[in-house]
């Protein structure tokens, strides 16, 4: 199943905030993006019948390791993005926001060249 950016997006969310916090909930996740909370409910139900995340009894949200591959996967090119953007000169927060937009979109291909051009860089 392809997904699409807001997919993608919710997942790097719910993975950001388990790494801040003990449990993660559909309202941290309307908190986190801003989003109304039928919009997050709609979401978190197709990823849950799509195999992406589990709601606990508690209401707690956990990524399965199929939902985790994604959401590690967005995160990093996230990451590598936006060191990239910053390494031109670019201002923390465009480059933060810049990357938020292209992660989504950026093919494998290129998004391997840049982690192979920082990775020369960093030597």
């Amino acid at each position: 199943m392809e997904l699409h950016e807001s997919q993608e997006m919710y997942l790097e969310t719910i993975l950001r905030l388990s790494e801040k916090q003990d449990k993660v909930r559909a309202i941290d996740v309307v908190r986190e993006l801003n989003f109304s909370r039928p919009s997050v409910s709609i979401a978190i139900k197709s990823l849950k019948e799509n195999g992406f995340l589990e709601v606990l009894s508690d209401q707690s949200i956990i990524l399965t390791s199929r939902g985790k591959e994604v959401a590690n996967n967005v995160y990093s090119k996230h990451q590598s993005l936006t060191k990239l953007l910053q390494s031109f000169g670019v201002s923390e927060k465009t480059a933060e926001d810049d990357a938020c937009r292209i992660e989504h979109i950026i093919s494998d291909e290129t998004f391997d060249c840049i982690k192979a051009f920082l990775a020369k860089e960093e030597k």
